[in-house]
């Protein structure tokens, strides 16, 4: 699991967003049994008492459910990963937005580099022309 930890936010929050893309990304599907608390401390290299409360946060979200001797696993709820996925994206527009209007960009200029860019990306995804 390649994370890169940001010192600026907390493990737990940094490790559960990583979780989450997994799932909205389908890496992790609805019903996947995620790694144990050992486990993912050993792979990350960090206190498994940081993890144990990532997966706490993450069952109080409802985005993985425990199941008694069984293990975590990703919530089978698919309104609930499409709800992640969607604030996700809100949090991706934010970030955007913030960013184009500190540059000084007018909002109809946004909307044409991003459609610029879109017709750009799908004439790409074709056949890739070399210059």
């Amino acid at each position: 699991m390649p994370i890169e930890f940001d010192n600026n936010l907390p493990i737990y929050l940094q490790i559960m967003q990583y979780i989450k893309r997994q799932i909205v990304t389908g890496t992790l599907k609805a019903g996947d049994k995620i790694p144990s608390v050992r486990e993912l401390a050993a792979e990350l290299q960090i206190n498994p008492n940081t993890v144990q409360r990532t997966f706490q946060e993450l069952e109080r979200e409802e985005v993985v459910e425990t199941k008694r001797g069984l293990g975590r696993y990703v919530t089978s709820e698919e309104r609930k990963i499409m709800m992640i996925k969607k604030e996700m994206a809100g949090e991706l527009l934010d970030r955007f937005l913030t960013g184009m209007q500190e540059l000084g960009i007018e909002e109809q200029d946004i909307v044409s580099i991003v459609t610029d860019a879109l017709a750009e990306g799908s004439q790409g995804k074709g056949e890739q022309t070399h210059e």
